[in-house]
């Protein structure tokens, strides 16, 4: 069970508390910051967790017309170590509202107001915005999604790929959205916790989702906040690093989330697919990455 947050009894009404996790982010700090400090809705404060960036990132960060919290950890302690650290700060400062927000996005001078007038709308426990991809900016990459059980609680993203002709008109209810943006009203770290730092990075949004599908919480797509996300920018797309643990995760959320028989058919489909797929090009990192999952799995107990 992830950690459970203690609210204080300090809260101020619509102050939001934005966890967003730097490593040697600099590149794209500069458009983040340009669209925060460009925001309608100003009662917001930034609590930015540093993974011992190398590129001048805390600098940048210390030097803006927005408030800004950074937290220096001396090692890069993952994606939802930092995220944590983020979250208890904001909670702990008395804001009603923590936005999970990667730093590799855009986003207009509306979002924030967007996001809280959904919030506010839908009397939701987390809303998201429709995001597209930063470099073909009217592409979808998603519009929320949904979490196929029978695969193991597979995230499918919904839109994605598609042009926004306008097939998401209005406010719906989803059962999932990428970690690049959650909107949280705090009582959530409450009720079901954190996030699981075990998955460093990737695969714990997922997690996130699952946990909040199973306490009946209320996840709202509000498609009138947009982001756009530069997709894979810090990480590298289909990077050895990224490969790694998008799939070692994957297995260990698999024996987290689904019974042992599940769990058991789904890993042997998914070795079974990864050695066909390498044939004739030698052994299949993935492979190796997934029974590290496995191995995880099994020291934490599932």
């Amino acid at each position: 069970m992830q950690e459970r947050v203690d609210l204080p009894d300090n809260v101020v009404a619509g102050k939001i508390g934005i966890a967003t996790v730097l490593f040697n982010s600099g590149s794209v700090l500069p458009d983040f910051f340009r669209s925060l400090a460009a925001q309608t809705y100003s009662n917001f404060v930034v609590y930015a967790v540093d993974n011992a960036s190398t590129d001048g990132s805390v600098a940048f960060c210390r030097d803006q017309p927005v408030p800004v919290v950074v937290t220096e950890n001396p090692d890069n302690t993952g994606f939802a170590y930092g995220t944590n650290q983020g979250i208890r700060q904001a909670i702990a400062d008395g804001c009603e509202i923590v936005l999970i927000l990667n730093n590799d996005v855009v986003f207009e001078a509306n979002f924030f107001a967007q996001l809280v007038e959904g919030y506010r709308r839908t009397k939701a426990d987390i809303v998201v915005p429709i995001t597209y991809y930063h470099d073909r900016p009217n592409v979808i990459w998603a519009a929320g999604g949904t979490l196929q059980s029978f695969f193991g609680y597979r995230p499918v993203h919904l839109g994605m790929e598609q042009a926004d002709n306008g097939q998401f008109p209005s406010d719906r209810r989803i059962q999932f959205a990428p970690g690049s943006c959650l909107f949280v009203r705090r009582e959530v770290f409450s009720k079901i916790g954190l996030l699981d730092e075990t998955y460093f990075t990737y695969w714990e949004d997922t997690d996130f989702a699952v946990r909040a599908l199973r306490a009946g919480l209320r996840n709202y797509l509000i498609p009138a906040a947009k982001l756009w996300h530069k997709v894979s920018s810090l990480t590298g797309k289909n990077s050895p690093f990224q490969q790694f643990y998008a799939v070692r995760n994957h297995a260990f959320f698999i024996r987290k989330h689904c019974s042992p028989v599940h769990a058991r058919i789904l890993s042997a489909l998914y070795l079974a697919w990864y050695r066909v797929s390498s044939l004739g090009r030698g052994n299949d990192p993935r492979v190796d990455s997934w029974k590290a999952g496995l191995d995880l799995a099994k020291s934490g107990g599932f």
